[in-house]
């Protein structure tokens, strides 16, 4: 006679709640939209305050914002009060490190009709976004939600400015007088560089429609104009930038192939000697892995990508020619992977 296992209310618990999921991020979105934490002052607020300043009925905000503070998210104080916790500040747009827009970009309504189709993605290895919207991601993105479209450039964008500095903290260019900023979107990391080191000469290199919206320090006019230049183009098909140092910044989730092609492009154009860091995200050894996880498991959905483990990213480079050094955080979120162009 064999007796079941116990089963651990602990873990029973947990599992519970992982399953609801979904209600803690529709909250934080709900909380986002709704600007929350924005009206939210230093001071206790009780409900009814709150609830007049984002125009919302006092009793379903009191809701909110209790199943908000199980998870950390607000606290709840004497008087049907709420106060901030460290993690509702940034939900704040003016917060230093504001999440807002990652946190709107995360729960858009597309990623609920994509998510339920995981089971789809993980059988066939493919993307089911042209399954369920009839076009590829960012043909959809751009064409059918605006708002959508927005609310990415903005997440992006506010993330850039925010790991543009701890990369520019991270780096040091002592001997190096050119750099080249492939995929670097608006050029947020460029700028920083180039703030920080005044003999510095860079290029952003980035598609036509990403290099017209640069950074306003860089383009004609700016206070970086003139050590700053814009190439448009795609690496994937050729990087016609000589530089000292070469960066490649989150941009090499697509399919291994079109890793390849940027890898060997960046071999192809700089001289032997020549410095190339990668950063990415990584799904192993990161204190980031939960996030860095499911936004694998969305790349996988959207558009067919993935995010790095430390070991097949320094197999990719070293195929493509790259002799792979350290492998170092920039923050809890980013890892650098230091490598030479070998002769």
């Amino acid at each position: 006679m064999t007796t079941a296992p116990i089963t651990d209310p602990q873990a029973a618990m947990r599992l519970r709640e992982l399953v609801f999921g979904a209600a803690c991020a529709a909250a934080v979105r709900a909380a986002a939209r709704l600007g929350v934490a924005d009206a939210l002052g230093d001071e206790p607020t009780t409900v009814d305050d709150l609830a007049k300043a984002v125009t919302t009925e006092p009793k379903p905000l009191r809701r909110l914002l209790r199943a908000l503070s199980c998870y950390g998210i607000f606290a709840e104080t004497d008087g049907d009060r709420f106060v901030h916790t460290e993690m509702s500040r940034l939900l704040r747009e003016d917060a230093p490190n504001s999440l807002r827009y990652i946190s709107l970009w995360c729960t858009e309504p597309w990623t609920w009709e994509a998510w339920p189709r995981l089971d789809e993605a993980v059988r066939s290895g493919k993307n089911v976004f042209p399954d369920v919207f009839g076009k590829e991601f960012f043909d959809y993105l751009h064409s059918d939600a605006g708002d959508s479209a927005k609310v990415f450039d903005k997440a992006m964008t506010t993330s850039s400015r925010q790991s543009a500095a701890d990369l520019a903290e991270y780096l040091d260019l002592t001997g190096v007088d050119s750099v080249v900023d492939i995929g670097g979107g608006q050029g947020h990391v460029l700028a920083s560089l180039l703030e920080k080191y005044p003999h510095l000469h860079g290029t952003l290199l980035d598609l036509p429609k990403v290099v017209a919206g640069a950074d306003p320090r860089l383009r004609e006019g700016g206070v970086f104009a003139d050590r700053a230049r814009l190439v448009p183009g795609d690496c994937r098909n050729e990087i016609p930038v000589r530089a000292d140092l070469y960066i490649i910044k989150n941009i090499l989730e697509w399919d291994d192939e079109s890793t390849r092609r940027t890898l060997a492009n960046v071999v192809k154009a700089a001289r032997p000697g020549a410095r190339v860091v990668v950063v990415e995200n990584l799904v192993d050894n990161s204190p980031s892995m939960r996030f860095t996880t499911a936004m694998d498991l969305l790349l996988l959905l959207n558009v067919g990508g993935a995010k790095h483990s430390e070991d097949s990213m320094v197999k990719l480079m070293s195929a493509a020619g790259l002799k792979v050094g350290e492998v170092r955080p920039v923050n809890p979120y980013l890892h650098a992977f230091e490598s030479t162009v070998q002769a």
